[in-house]
């Protein structure tokens, strides 16, 4: 593991999940930047003191001359910091899997995209929300063509913790450091899941954004609410709305995905429900270990229907199907065709150019902006 260390919400998450399914060991980390600290936390998790690095650098070379080398890094250190410990470890000759978003900027973005296809090496981005089994099932539906041409795509993340200014809050400050999350605050922080989650269910991603940016707390650098329209080339049409300054909210992750047949609704905040409707038929509550769902909610699904799975699930569903991933890789054989929708690279690239072009459009008074030109 790359970050993660004292203080850090995401990297226990990360450790958290990673073992759940008894896929992954951690065996070596560079957790801070300050030396010291990084060897003195991997201490702590009881690493074998030759593996506790005091940074990333010295982490992916030790660890690929090793016989014993570590597998994979998970990268979770603030936004700005994925790049050159990513590069470093693909360089190295090792998997990477990376939280979101994949880069501050395109360049980097494209940078590690061409290292990836010229490594071949597997790179997951821990899009968790994907590895939801009710939101594999929205996916499934709509890829079966349940819910006919698709119409309309509602996306919205809202949350309150940020409707007041945080002095001296560590996950505030970096969220808010433009040299720390990039050019996006609630863009790069929640908005980028909607994004995700809007095109892994539709099976398309957007291709156009008009968007409006807000910092509704005085001083604050980065925007804390976002409000756009979306544009799919197949005709769909969207609004996706992230905000961190919604009063009443706490993690109100929710999509809406209409179709001229069809239409789905989910809640993060109720994972286990996928809410169904045919026209002209009485709308259903699909239940997640429930009969008739999809053999991709099935096979992300870990207990019994009324034991409720959630976000450590999420993100451990990713980490399992990552395992899977290398296994593959390492038998020289094709992903799984249950893998294919497994968040890579190409929507990390996807996500960071949704960031740029939301922040041009809403710098050009909400311009459309195309996106398949800054990822380009």
């Amino acid at each position: 593991m790359v970050g993660g260390g004292e203080g850090a919400f995401i990297g226990a998450v990360h450790r958290m999940a990673a073992r759940l399914d008894d896929r992954w060991t951690l065996v070596a980390g560079a957790f801070s930047s300050d030396p010291e600290r990084s060897r003195a936390f991997g201490l702590g998790l009881g690493l074998d003191p030759d593996r506790s690095y005091g940074d990333f650098a010295e982490m992916a070379r030790a660890e690929a001359a090793r016989p014993d080398g570590i597998d994979a890094v998970a990268i979770v250190t603030p936004n700005a910091a994925h790049f050159a410990p990513a590069r470093a470890f693909l360089e190295a000759g090792v998997a990477v899997i990376c939280d979101k978003p994949l880069t501050t900027g395109p360049a980097e973005a494209k940078a590690l995209s061409d290292l990836v296809a010229r490594t071949g090496l597997p790179f997951v981005l821990t899009h968790n929300y994907s590895g939801y089994p009710m939101v594999r099932h929205a996916r499934d539906l709509v890829a079966r063509g349940v819910l006919g041409p698709i119409r309309v795509v509602q996306a919205e993340y809202a949350q309150d913790w940020l409707a007041r200014d945080l002095p001296g809050n560590r996950q505030a400050d970096w969220r808010g450091d433009p040299d720390k999350a990039g050019p996006g605050g609630a863009l790069g922080d929640i908005a980028t899941h909607a994004f995700h989650l809007a095109a892994f269910v539709t099976g398309e991603t957007p291709s156009a954004v008009s968007a409006e940016t807000s910092r509704f707390v005085a001083g604050r650098r980065l925007d804390d609410d976002v409000q756009a329209r979306l544009r799919w080339a197949g005709g769909a049409r969207g609004q996706l709305w992230a905000s961190q300054v919604a009063i009443g909210a706490s993690n109100g992750l929710r999509l809406r995905v209409i179709g001229a047949d069809a239409a789905l609704d989910w809640s993060q905040e109720e994972p286990d429900y996928l809410r169904f409707a045919r026209l002209g038929e009485a709308p259903q509550v699909l239940r997640r270990g429930g009969p008739g769902l999809s053999p991709a909610a099935e096979g992300a699904t870990r207990l019994p229907a009324g034991h409720p799975e959630g976000y450590l699930e999420g993100f451990a569903q990713i980490y399992a199907d990552a395992a899977d991933l290398l296994l593959a890789h390492r038998a020289g054989q094709a992903p799984p065709d249950r893998l294919s929708g497994l968040p890579g690279v190409r929507e990390g690239v996807e996500g960071v150019a949704f960031i740029t072009a939301a922040v041009r459009s809403a710098a050009a008074d909400g311009a459309w902006i195309s996106l398949s030109e800054e990822a380009a």
